[in-house]
Parts: C-alpha cells; structure tokens; sequence
C-alpha cells in the first residue's frame, strides 16, 4: 500500500512550485519533504518529479496525482458519513479561466461553499491550457475551452461565452475611424491577457488580418477592462463583463458584427465524491450564453 503521506508531499511539492514553500506548507523542513519524495520514488522504483528545467511530475507521479486528488475527495464523503472520523474542512483545487472567475462563477458556488463548509483553491488558466492542470493532476477540474476528455475524466458542456473587441469611443475614433482595417490594426495597441490568449489572433483572422500588432500583456481579467477604459488598447472582453460600461456609452465594439463565441467545458474526474458531484450538477445548470 501506498503511504498518503508521501503523496501528499508530491501533491504539495507540485502545488507549491518548490520543496521550501512545500515544506513551509506541510509543517516540514525542506529535507525532510525531499525525504518522503525519495522514499515514494524508492517505493515505485522510477522517479515522480522532473527537476529541471521546471518542477513538473513524471507520468508516473502524474498518475498518482491524480489517485491522491480523488482519495482526497472520497474521503470527505467518508467523513461525512462517519462524523467521529477527524474532520478537516474540503479543500478543492480547480482550474479556472479568469474571465470566468471575474463573471459568473462566485455567484454559482457561494451556496455550496456555505453550506458544505468548502474552501477552494483557485488555479488561474488560460481556457486554452487549463486542461494541462487537470492531465498533470495538479487540480481535481477545470474550465477550459477543450471538448476532449482525458482518460478517467468526465467532460460536461457548459455553453459558449461572446467576446467582442471592445474599446472607449474615443479610442475607436482615433485608430479605427474608418472601421476595421490592416492598417489601423498594425497601429492600435491591441490588449492581451497573456502568451496563451489566442482570442486576438482569432479576431484578426477572421477581419483577414494575419499580420504583426502592437500590444499589451495583462494577466488580469479586471485589470484588463481597467487598460481599455482607459483608452490604451482595444481586447476581446465577454458581454456580460462590460455591459454595464456598454450601455453607459464607456466601451464600445470596434467590429459589432465580428462576435467569436468561446465554449466551455468542465473537466472532472470520474467517482470524485458526493462533493464534486454537487459542484457538477449546479454546474449543469449554468446558462452562458
């Protein structure tokens, strides 16, 4: 049999991008955390950590991983039904992209945070690589714009959200006066949420622009409404997030009629637990579009 304890210290290790901040985490000296990784990858007889050039587990820790999130999760369930068992409030690590987390998501799990005494451990993705967080087990789901299930994981469609390229009036007036063009595209700075975000890209390729743009990297979903209402760049922001600024007259589409339309889809392991289920089916109730 495996010792969870060791687990939880490759568990940790990944979490925490480091042996330090795992230790600091666990109660442990940093040796001592190397210590239970050593003695995991003796028990197995093959490695789980890939050291350089980053942190990262072998497919082997990948697997145990995700063994070690799904044992977390049943075993909350076992407490649940044996309250004498010392109990310890769920914590659940989940990928999620930030536009989703600036809109709608708090809404959809405060209740079940309350009543279920849950804490959640927020890993913020682009909704084009989140799934990676889920595959390496490193969380126990995800959002992310992928339709495709990894093996022992469970894939629930939740809807699409609209993005438009919204910017201050005054800004569409200065670069895009004649509309959009691959000249005023080569100029205006664009707003980029980070080296993942195709959503630009996308946007251009659709108006038949495939050249190079100036722009800005904001890895923050508000800080990134905050840049184009300021009136330093043009992005791809959801509806839902802007139209209060809209109807104000604050932010407008530069392309009204170029609307990209963004699935997404839950990612979550099979036989989780009662807890994850829950989140599933409020889930199954969102209406994104």
């Amino acid at each position: 049999m495996i010792d969870y304890k060791l687990l939880e210290a490759l568990a940790t290790v990944i979490e925490n991008h480091g042996f330090e901040r795992a230790g600091a985490a666990l109660g442990l000296s940093q040796s001592a955390v190397s210590q239970r990784i050593k003695a995991l990858e003796i028990r197995l007889g093959q490695p789980v950590l890939i050291r350089h050039p980053r942190l990262s587990p072998t497919p082997a820790g990948r697997q145990l991983l995700n063994h070690f999130q799904q044992v977390q999760l049943l075993e909350r369930d076992l407490r649940t039904a044996l309250p004498t068992l010392d109990s310890a409030a769920p914590r659940l690590r989940i990928a999620i992209n930030a536009d989703s987390l600036a809109t709608w998501w708090a809404e959809l799990v405060a209740e079940l945070c309350r009543e279920e005494g849950l804490l959640l451990d927020l890993v913020v993705e682009d909704q084009d690589v989140g799934l990676k967080r889920l595959r390496d087990g490193e969380v126990a789901a995800c959002l992310c714009a992928s339709d495709q299930p990894i093996a022992g994981a469970r894939c629930l469609p939740l809807g699409t959200m609209a993005y438009h390229p919204y910017a201050t009036p005054a800004y569409i007036d200065r670069y895009f006066p004649d509309g959009p063009s691959d000249t005023a595209f080569r100029h205006a700075p664009a707003i980029v949420y980070g080296p993942h975000d195709q959503l630009q890209h996308r946007f251009l390729a659709r108006c038949g622009y495939h050249g190079p743009f100036p722009y800005h990297l904001c890895p923050s979903s508000e800080g990134f409404v905050r840049l184009a209402t300021a009136g330093i760049g043009y992005g791809m922001m959801p509806r839902r997030q802007v139209a209060e600024l809209e109807d104000a007259g604050r932010l407008a589409s530069l392309a009204p009629s170029h609307c990209l339309e963004v699935p997404l889809y839950w990612h979550f392991w099979r036989h989780s637990g009662a807890l994850l289920e829950r989140l599933t089916s409020a889930l199954s109730e969102v209406r994104l579009t």
